[in-house]
């Protein structure tokens, strides 16, 4: 009875966890990676958008917003 609680529950809840542990850090290196690789863009956008936020000057309390109908 032991011996089926043990290989037939534990052992594959083990081997699932480790699994799944796996591959979830594969993900997050796949993630950062693409990320790293993107970064040249993501500098570009924010220059942009400080290049943005300079250009308006002293108002900055203005939102821009339009109006969905």
């Amino acid at each position: 009875m032991l011996y089926r609680l043990v290989f037939g529950l534990i052992v594959p809840i083990v081997r699932t966890t480790r699994q799944v542990k796996k591959s979830f850090r594969h993900m997050q290196e796949q993630m950062a990676a693409h990320q790293g690789a993107a970064d040249p863009g993501r500098q570009y956008n924010q220059q942009k958008a400080s290049v943005h936020s300079t250009a308006r000057g002293d108002d900055e309390d203005y939102i821009e917003f339009e109006e969905v109908k």
